[in-house]
């Protein structure tokens, strides 16, 4: 199973699900160049869903699960829909997608929506991360350092991913694809993930009460239920337990 962050997270995002995980399941994770310690200069030149098919290329006998969030979700189902995984996985997870099923679904409101509040995501990635360990004055100007370090180039890498989501080639899609939301996500409208599971060949939807944008941090147990449900449908003689200790893809 490979693990994906979002835009300006981390490996760590997964801690509480890999101590769920079960037994026989080999957990990666890959750190990617949008991540929190990663170089900002990526967003000038690079196709984010090339820096996925070669964390997807990483795992040694390939991927049999793929479990994305947010901002790396539309990338990943763009490399997994034009087959740049070869193989690719057996089953997808997908955790808070920012997706719309059409160019008419977005308007000026959505542009200055996440223009001018970009940081308020941002900051609730530390309120996740963090919980109390930070006041809130001093987790909303991390925020905003956060997003001067992404900097405008590495916005428009995450709304273009947006804008280009109603061209998602979903009838290449025919893995099985859960896709989890959180009722409280001011970020990700759960109908943006409703929207993606009706639309894909084989794509259920799973909401989460009292749950943002984090749901794998958040809602652990119903997150790490919800995907060993999937798990055990696809690959039947998954036992349960505890899971390997989490590998770094290359």
């Amino acid at each position: 199973m490979l693990l994906l962050h979002g835009l300006a997270g981390s490996t760590s995002v997964w801690r509480a699900y890999d101590r769920l995980a079960p037994d026989g399941v080999e957990i990666w994770e890959a750190v990617l160049p949008w991540g929190a310690e990663g170089d900002p200069g990526w967003s000038l030149r690079d196709d984010p869903s090339d820096h996925v098919e070669h964390a997807l290329g990483g795992v040694p006998g390939g991927v049999d699960a793929l479990v994305v969030h947010s901002f790396t979700a539309g990338p990943a189902l763009e490399a997994l829909a034009r087959g740049a995984a070869g193989r690719g996985p057996g089953a997808a997870v997908v955790v808070a997608p920012f997706h719309r099923r059409s160019p008419a679904d977005f308007g000026w409101d959505d542009a200055q929506y996440y223009l001018g509040g970009f940081h308020r995501i941002l900051e609730e990635g530390l309120r996740i991360g963090a919980g109390d360990r930070i006041p809130p004055e001093l987790r909303g100007a991390m925020a905003l350092r956060v997003r001067d370090r992404i900097g405008p180039y590495g916005w428009q890498q995450f709304f273009g991913a947006y804008l280009r989501s109603p061209w998602l080639d979903v009838d290449a899609l025919r893995l099985p694809v859960l896709v989890l939301a959180g009722a409280d996500d001011f970020a990700a409208p759960p109908d943006d993930a409703r929207a993606l599971a009706a639309a894909l060949p084989d794509g259920r939807f799973q909401l989460f009460g009292d749950c943002g944008h984090f749901a794998m941090a958040e809602q652990p147990q119903h997150f790490a239920d919800a995907v060993h449900g999937l798990l055990g449908e696809v690959f039947p003689g998954l036992a349960g337990g505890a899971a390997r200790p989490a590998r770094a893809a290359s």
